[in-house]
């Protein structure tokens, strides 16, 4: 008697299990495999590729040079300064030197004012931006038809400075150098008589010039896009 009411026991326990389990199925649901996994909003989706005008820029957080600590910052439609655009270049390129760069600023300029008064366009073609390069072309190509010698000799860049700079689409900086120089100006005509210059004598000349280089570029030189008349 006692065993067969424990059995009974069971089978009623278990019955009961059973349509809970029943229940729960049916409030849930159950997995089968198939379906779609929630996606987390704040994470990116697997093998999304990261928009290719996105830069990390160390030390985000680093108050900008020229704006004292807790004074507003300007508008987004203002220019930034010149320290803060270094800045911006730097944080792009962390191998941008501003001294290391006006030395080879320097030395560009001392090696295209030498070739464009030679006429030697295979030395000017990879220092020029394609529209540069094709004025000067020009021009040379002006001065042998006219039979026109030109002598060019830079005895020294006295002054390097930058003046002007940008970082466009986070990538592509300009920057503007002012070059102050000393140099021997000669033009002679196609029987070798000068018709401009003194070989004799030193001249200052006044240069603004702008280089531009694609930071995310494996190629590190600069390239003349810029030649602005002096004010």
């Amino acid at each position: 008697m006692g065993d067969g009411f424990v059995f009974i026991e069971i089978v009623i326990f278990a019955m009961i299990a059973a349509f809970l389990v029943y229940r729960l199925r049916s409030v849930l649901g159950r997995r089968t495999g198939e379906e779609r996994q929630r996606s987390n909003p704040f994470t990116s989706a697997p093998g999304a590729a990261k928009p290719d005008n996105v830069v990390t820029l160390p030390e985000r957080n680093r108050p900008r040079p020229d704006v004292a600590p807790g004074a507003d910052l300007p508008a987004s439609d203002e220019p930034l300064s010149l320290a803060a655009s270094i800045d911006q270049i730097r944080a792009a390129d962390p191998n941008f030197d501003e001294k290391h760069f006006l030395e080879g600023a320097k030395a560009a300029f001392s090696m295209i004012v030498d070739a464009f008064a030679r006429g030697d366009t295979a030395t000017l073609r990879p220092l020029l931006a394609d529209d540069v390069y094709d004025s000067f072309a020009r021009v040379i190509r002006d001065r042998q038809a006219a039979g026109e010698q030109h002598e060019t000799r830079i005895e020294q860049v006295r002054e390097a400075e930058v003046v002007e700079a940008k970082l466009d689409a986070g990538r592509t900086a300009r920057i503007t150098v002012r070059l102050v120089s000393d140099q021997v100006n000669v033009v002679r005509d196609r029987n070798g008589t000068i018709v401009d210059g003194d070989p004799k004598a030193l001249v200052e000349n006044t240069d603004v010039w702008t280089f531009a280089r694609n930071l995310r570029s494996r190629d590190p030189n600069w390239a003349l896009v810029e030649v602005r008349p002096v004010q």
